[in-house]
């Protein structure tokens, strides 16, 4: 019998990949806290990732940190199929291969870089069952992101979009260039694009109607990235407006996100909150999409 929660039409996962450069001029993790050089070895990761799994839309980089001697890239996968090729790659040991190769190119390495990597999705250690890629892809789907992208990742990705969008940059000979192609007023969910807008009043009261008790935990995702919605502004809004209802709550609290974050109170970013709250059929809804039989 089919696992639903294996769905591909709303699949997501996450999974930490660590890299230690086994070459002793090449410190990656040195490398990626200086300043200059934190953006070539995004790119390195960025081209890794792409190539492995097959194009930049199946998966986004939510954070890049320090877990030292190793790198570690904490990926968050939105499509079972990228996911499934990544894994596939990691096993055959093309990861390692396209990351030598990205690495010798972009960070000037005379010869053939050697790197050690580990995969882990949660608890689990995805390098011991490798052989069992279905096994690998159930622990990264149970292995839930926790966070939002951050903000230096969000700063490395504009730059790199900055750079390839530019006359005099260099395009890159991979799929990466996909990413460019996405119109700035527009996002993309569930792999399909939808026109990114100012949020409505009609957003606003189709939101309210819908959330119940769940308003808390979006206002909180919603506040990893608006001060407005910081703690303790989700438990004041609900003991003020206790009397009036969830539907109130949940009305006022989106209402203080648009006016504190004004023209960038955007559709994707709630979207993306309802999404990471596991609230996916209500993000279905806020973009019209008909829920599925």
């Amino acid at each position: 019998m089919a696992d639903k929660s294996m769905d591909s039409g709303s699949w997501t996962g996450c999974a930490v990949m660590f890299l230690q450069s086994l070459c002793p001029d090449l410190n990656l993790l040195t490398r990626y806290k200086d300043q200059q050089g934190k953006f070539i070895v995004f790119k390195v990761i960025k081209l890794t990732l792409t190539d492995s799994a097959g194009g930049v839309g199946g998966y986004e980089i939510l954070k890049v940190h320090d877990a030292d001697p190793f790198l570690g890239v904490e990926v968050k996968f939105v499509d079972m199929t990228a996911c499934r090729q990544f894994l596939e790659s990691y096993s055959s040991g093309a990861v390692r291969q396209f990351f030598s190769q990205h690495a010798c190119r972009l960070l000037a390495q005379p010869q053939e870089l050697t790197v050690e990597t580990h995969l882990k999705a949660g608890l689990h250690t995805l390098d011991q069952c490798l052989d069992e890629i279905e096994v690998c892809l159930k622990h990264v789907h149970l292995s839930q992101p926790e966070r939002l992208r951050d903000e230096e990742i969000d700063c490395l990705e504009q730059q790199l979009q900055s750079q390839v969008l530019g006359p005099s940059a260099p395009q890159p000979a991979t799929n990466i260039q996909e990413e460019s192609s996405l119109p700035s007023n527009c996002f993309k969910f569930q792999n399909r694009v939808f026109e990114d807008r100012i949020l409505t009043p009609a957003d606003v009261q189709k939101f309210s109607n819908v959330v119940g008790r769940e308003w808390r935990k979006v206002g909180r995702t919603l506040g990893k990235s608006c001060r407005a919605l910081k703690s303790p502004a989700i438990d004041n809004l609900a003991y003020e407006y206790e009397r009036d209802g969830l539907y109130e709550q949940a009305y006022q609290m989106l209402r203080r996100f648009i006016e504190a974050e004004g023209k960038a109170a955007k559709l994707s970013r709630l979207v993306r909150a309802l999404e990471d709250c596991k609230l996916t059929r209500m993000a279905e809804n806020m973009v019209d999409i008909q829920p599925r039989e």
